[in-house]
Formats: structure tokens, C-alpha cells, sequence
């Protein structure tokens, strides 16, 4: 409580709903994830020979951070359809991310089956995201990264591995991919967070 010349001001408690909008709509979360992705990657790219099990706990955890960021961003969504669809995709991705992490399932083809319907279909709802979002002024940006997640999907799917380093050599491949496109999003969001807003017509 802060009193000025007699006169008690105070300030309730902030809003998580605001808080984590505010959060999930700002560049830097969005390059966040970017980096997350990226490491994700060049640690794959890195080690291509480790073992199916630590490839699993690589894109497994991969899987979970993307979950969060996602269920955080979604509440940058003031459309209630693509907040529930941005909702969607966190679960989705928490749930690849479980499959990856249970030991019975860690083979090559069942990692790519998981991986490359995450990507599938997570691409799907945000290109659907950005289609249904005309008051985004990031949709031609949002929507090439949906694309490539799409085709990433579809990759990894069509192209079945049986091998660790194979899969790894390919996984790591769209990782990177995946990340600098997300990261070049985020470089966009952060020019328009610094662009001037336009001056209100006289009345």
C-alpha cells in the first residue's frame, strides 16, 4: 500500500491469465523456444551414435519443453478457438513426449512414428492457428513455421528408420531447421514489438 499527500492507493494481485498472456505473446519467449529447439538439435546432430535410449530421453524432453511453451503461448490467444487449439497442441506435444520417455517403446520406427505425428499434426493446428488469426500481424511468418513442421511431419513419417544414428542424423536435421525458422519468428515479433503505433486518425 503507498500513500501519497493522505490518499491510499492499492494494487490487487496480477492476473495469471494477463501474466502469462503477456509472457506467451512477448519475443523473447518465442526465442526461447527457438533456442530450445536448436539445442535440441545440435545435441542430437552432435552424438549421433549414442544409444536409441538417450536419443529417446533427448527428443522426449524436447517434446515436454515444447508443451510448455505452447500451453503458455496459448494464453497469448484472445481468439477463444485458437487459444483452445494452441491448448491442443501443448497437450499433444506432453503427450509425445511421454511415449518417447516409456522404456517398452523406445525403438527407432515407434520414435519416428511418435515424432513425425507431433509435427504433423501440431503443424496442422498452427497453420490453422494462423489462418484463423486475421488480426495477427505475424500470420505469413507463423504460418511458414506451421508449413515446415507440416513437412517435417511428413519427412520423418514417409521416411522410416531402423537405425538410432540414421533417425538421429534426420531428427537433428529438422530440429535445426525448425529452430532457426522459429527464431527468425521471434526476430519478427521483436521488430514489430519495436515499431511505433500508428497515430489515431483526428476526430
Amino acid at each position: 500500500m503507498n500513500a501519497t499527500y493522505g490518499h491510499a492507493t492499492t494494487r490487487g494481485p496480477a492476473d495469471p491469465d494477463e501474466v502469462l498472456g503477456k509472457l506467451g505473446g512477448s519475443w523473447g519467449w518465442s526465442l526461447g523456444f527457438a533456442l530450445a529447439t536448436l539445442v535440441a538439435g545440435v545435441i542430437v546432430l552432435a552424438w549421433p551414435d549414442e544409444t536409441l535410449h538417450v536419443l529417446a530421453i533427448v527428443i522426449g524432453l524436447y517434446l515436454l519443453v515444447t508443451g510448455v511453451f505452447r500451453f503458455v503461448t496459448a494464453f497469448s490467444r484472445r481468439d477463444g478457438g485458437s487459444r483452445v487449439t494452441a491448448v491442443i497442441v501443448a497437450v499433444v506435444a506432453v503427450l509425445a513426449g511421454v511415449l518417447c520417455l516409456r522404456h517398452p517403446l523406445q525403438t527407432a520406427a515407434v520414435l519416428s512414428l511418435v515424432l513425425g505425428a507431433y509435427w504433423l499434426v501440431s503443424g496442422l493446428l498452427v497453420a490453422f492457428i494462423a489462418v484463423a488469426g486475421r488480426d495477427m500481424p505475424y500470420r505469413g511468418a507463423a504460418f511458414a513455421v506451421a508449413a515446415l513442421g507440416v513437412v517435417a511431419g511428413i519427412v520423418v513419417l514417409a521416411f522410416p528408420v531402423q537405425s538410432a544414428v540414421a533417425l538421429a542424423r534426420l531428427v537433428g536435421l529438422w530440429l535445426v531447421l525448425l529452430g532457426l525458422a522459429e527464431a527468425a519468428l521471434a526476430l519478427a515479433l521483436r521488430s514489430l514489438a519495436k515499431r511505433p503505433a500508428s497515430p489515431r486518425p483526428p476526430v
